[in-house]
């Protein structure tokens, strides 16, 4: 973006790409999986779409024109609490706080984001590793640079992505229960998000065809990989473990941005930094065992409630066997009596 690139023409061509990608395996591999598809199921998935990453991303890379990468990152760390509250209203999240493992989770969450506020607001002491020595980094915009972006604006753009991205995974964890297949919906987002995309860019850059003209193939198709790789895992782990599950993850990008821009653009590491990373990693176990407490207790509780039924489908089988022959013997003996007393 930074050769003036739109954020408008990187969506809609990234996703295009994608869905390039994605479309053959989900038509050969799903052929005989894929359910039927119903005018219901496809409305949701056309505004699944506009929500990610139609809305979501251009509202992103917006804001981060209008502050700093350091910036937006920290402020989408605010998903999994977004994330968390709306599934607890959608009711896809159980939550009783006497419980253990729900104040776990919440408490997870907490930490997890307040540990990605540390590492990039607390800044601390340089750390010298031997591999960033003598090397020159990258450097973003500085602290003068920031005060000439509108900060109010970019942080209104992010937190509205953000909400837009808690939506799609919301509205995705539903569709995936009348529509199980994740390659086929993953194809289907990327194809609808990429027309969508080009229509939003045509309608908002027209009569500039200039940023039409900057296009890098290798960009497009490394991002359009991520992108389909991305939805893909995303579904299957929604189905398997739920949108609080996915969306919990998404602090940890931090800490990978850390060490990779250490290693290979010999950004400088401070202390700030590894406390702030260390303490997501323990938001994340917090929220991870709480997700396993809860798991193993929903099923020692059904296999109790199955023992139970059990049981008392058991103990009705019997009594329905055993009342029936006493009626009938008693009833027998009851007519039997008025013949022996006329004879």
């Amino acid at each position: 973006m930074t050769d003036g690139l739109s954020p408008l023409v990187l969506v809609a061509l990234r996703m295009l790409v994608a869905a390039i990608l994605i479309s053959p395996f989900a038509i050969v591999l799903e052929r005989n999986t894929r359910p039927k598809m119903t005018f219901p199921i496809f409305a949701k998935i056309v505004l699944l779409s506009l929500f990610e990453p139609v809305l979501s991303q251009n509202l992103y890379y917006t804001g981060m024109k209008y502050t700093t990468a350091t910036y937006t990152v920290a402020m989408c760390n605010i998903l999994p609490a977004m994330a968390f509250i709306m599934a607890w209203i959608f009711g896809l999240e159980i939550v009783k706080i006497s419980k253990v493992h729900s104040q776990a989770k919440i408490l997870g969450t907490i930490v997890a984001v307040g540990g990605a506020m540390i590492m990039t607001f607390v800044k601390g002491s340089l750390l010298e590793l031997p591999w960033t020595n003598g090397r020159t980094g990258v450097h973003n915009k500085s602290g003068s640079d920031m005060q000439d972006t509108d900060l109010i604006k970019g942080a209104v753009m992010i937190i509205a992505g953000c909400f837009f991205w808690s939506c799609f995974i919301i509205l995705q964890a539903f569709i995936l229960k009348s529509y199980p297949s994740e390659l086929s919906l993953t194809a289907l987002v990327c194809t609808l998000s990429s027309v969508e995309g080009v229509i939003l860019a045509f309608a908002v850059e027209r009569g500039n065809t200039k940023i039409w003209s900057i296009f890098n193939p290798d960009v497009k198709l490394l991002a359009g990989m991520v992108s389909c790789t991305a939805y893909f895992i995303m579904g299957w782990l929604m189905k398997k473990r739920g949108p609080v599950f996915v969306s919990s993850f998404n602090p940890l990008g931090m800490v990978i941005i850390a060490v990779l821009s250490s290693f290979l653009l010999a950004e400088k590491l401070f202390l700030g930094r590894v406390i702030g990373a260390t303490v997501i990693v323990i938001g994340l176990y917090m929220i991870l065992w709480g997700k396993s407490k809860e798991r193993r207790c929903s099923k020692s509780q059904n296999s109790e409630d199955a023992g139970a039924q059990n049981g008392q489908q058991m103990g009705i089988m019997n009594g329905d066997i055993e009342t029936p022959s006493h009626e009938s013997s008693v009833t027998v003996d009851n007519r039997q009596r008025p013949e022996e007393d006329s004879i």
